[in-house]
């Protein structure tokens, strides 16, 4: 009994250590970006101030219009083309584990290399650099997510809803419309936000991918060039509302692909 007391206890214990080394440095971030002085590691007092400074800040709107654009234009893009290549991939599953591993490699290629694969592919088709081909380099690897999150629903699709479907005369966008999609939307919904989530924090291969200038700046790489010279509040209260932002979207699509997973 003394034993597996220990044994529990020590296993608590490093559970206890391991949460507070990956989240008290983001707590820590976050109660900084209220600190009223402009010192971002001394606390002197509670504010809104910096939170206010944000929104009188171009620079920083700007790049987050550019955001929410490449993020919902790409997110739109990626979950079509994935739902349809997941559809895709689970009517016609003769192909194989060659196909599958084709679709998912853009999830497991180092982000640096899948960065300079596109800005090579871009340079070799000569294309201009702006958000356009920030927005095409983030279709790639979104999906392949949406894809994973939209089979995990249709392994338990029954298929014999379709064929009836045909057999009483439906076309195939009917039947897709009116009997597949009911069936994964919830599947769909959750492969978008999580392709959404991906698009706002990734920064690697924007900053491969994008233009010059700040019509192409994304905010993750505004917060790349601000952090250059240094941390302070401001950019504490920038990184708490990408984060908030993140964790909002990335909770509602793992309750949703809970959900369908457990269906």
């Amino acid at each position: 009994m003394t034993q597996s007391f220990a044994r529990t206890l020590g296993l608590r214990t490093i559970l206890v250590l391991v949460f507070a080394f990956l989240y008290i440095p983001i707590a820590v971030l976050v109660a900084l970006s209220f600190n009223q002085g402009g010192l971002p590691t001394v606390w002197s007092g509670f504010s809104l101030r910096w939170y206010a400074s944000l929104v009188g800040n171009a620079a920083i709107l700007s790049a987050a219009l550019n955001t929410l654009i490449v993020a919902l234009v790409s997110t739109a893009i990626a979950t079509l083309l994935g739902t349809l290549l997941a559809i895709g991939v689970e009517m016609r599953r003769q192909y194989g584990r060659g196909l599958e591993a084709l679709i998912f490699a853009p999830m497991i290629i180092p982000d640096i290399v899948l960065a300079i694969a596109l800005l090579s592919f871009f340079s070799m088709l000569d294309f201009t650099l702006g958000l356009h081909t920030i927005i095409l380099a983030h279709v790639v690897f979104n999906l392949a997510f949406v894809c994973s999150v939209v089979r995990a629903r249709l392994k338990s699709f029954d298929w014999s809803i379709v064929e009836a479907s045909a057999d009483l005369g439906a076309s195939a966008l009917t039947t897709f419309r009116r009997v597949t999609l009911p069936v994964i939307l919830p599947a769909v919904v959750a492969g978008a936000l999580l392709a959404f989530t991906l698009s706002v924090d990734e920064f690697i291969i924007a900053f491969f991918t994008s233009g010059a200038g700040r019509a192409s700046t994304t905010l993750p790489m505004q917060i790349y060039s601000m952090i250059r010279f240094g941390i302070t509040p401001e950019i504490n209260a920038l990184a708490t509302i990408v984060m908030a932002v993140s964790i909002t979207a990335l909770t509602l699509s793992q309750r949703l692909n809970r959900g369908v997973i457990g269906q």
